[in-house]
C-alpha cells in the first residue's frame, strides 16, 4: 500500500519503511512497540485491521480470489445489476481496476455485462449463478478468517467489537 502526499509539486507516492516489497502493509510486532503507540485506539484498530486484511486475503487467496472479488460478488447479491463505474464506486475499487476486474469476473463466468436498457451507452454488471456459488465459497473463507483473526474473543465480546466499530465507521461516514 502507498500513501500519497501533496507536495509543493502535487502528490508524491511515498513508500515507508514498513511497507513489505510488494507494497503490502505488515502489523508491528506488539511486543516490541512502544508503549506510548500500544496504548492509543488507532494504532490498536490498526494493527487489528492489517492482521485481518492478511488473513482475510490468505484464505480467499488458498480459492483464487482477491478481497475485491468477494466485494463485487457480495455487492452484486446485496444490491443488483449495477454500472461497472457505480460498482467501483460502491466497492472502492479505481475505475481502471474495475474494468480488469470485470473482465477477469466475466471471463470465470461469475458476473454478466448487459446493456443497460435506461442508457444503451452504458453496462450493467449482472451476478450470474456461478456467482453466486462462487460468492458462498467465498463467503465461508471469509467466515473462516474472522474466526481466526477473532479467536480471543467470546461470541458476545465479537458481538460488542463489532457494534462499536460500526459505530465509530458510521459516525465518520
Amino acid at each position: 500500500m502507498r500513501t500519497r502526499a501533496v507536495g509543493a509539486t502535487g502528490p508524491t507516492t511515498i513508500r515507508g519503511p514498513h511497507q513489505r516489497s510488494r507494497g503490502s502493509l505488515r502489523p508491528m510486532e506488539a511486543e516490541s512497540a512502544p508503549e506510548r503507540l500500544r496504548s492509543l485506539p488507532t494504532w490498536l484498530l490498526s494493527q487489528a485491521a492489517l492482521l485481518g486484511q492478511h488473513i482475510g486475503a490468505d484464505a480467499l487467496a488458498a480459492l483464487g480470489a482477491h478481497r475485491s472479488h468477494y466485494a463485487v460478488l457480495a455487492a452484486l447479491d446485496e444490491f443488483g445489476p449495477a454500472s461497472q463505474a457505480a460498482l467501483g464506486r460502491r466497492c472502492g475499487i479505481d475505475p481502471s481496476d474495475m474494468v480488469a476486474l470485470t473482465a477477469v469476473l466475466t471471463a470465470d463466468g461469475l458476473v454478466e455485462r448487459r446493456p443497460d436498457e435506461a442508457d444503451r451507452r452504458r453496462n450493467l454488471v449482472t451476478l450470474t449463478p456461478a456467482g453466486r456459488r462462487r460468492l458462498a465459497e467465498l463467503g465461508e473463507a471469509a467466515a473462516g478468517a474472522q474466526d481466526e483473526l477473532l479467536a480471543p474473543l467470546s461470541t458476545v465480546e465479537r458481538t460488542r467489537l463489532t457494534a462499536m466499530l460500526t459505530r465509530i465507521v458510521e459516525h465518520r461516514a
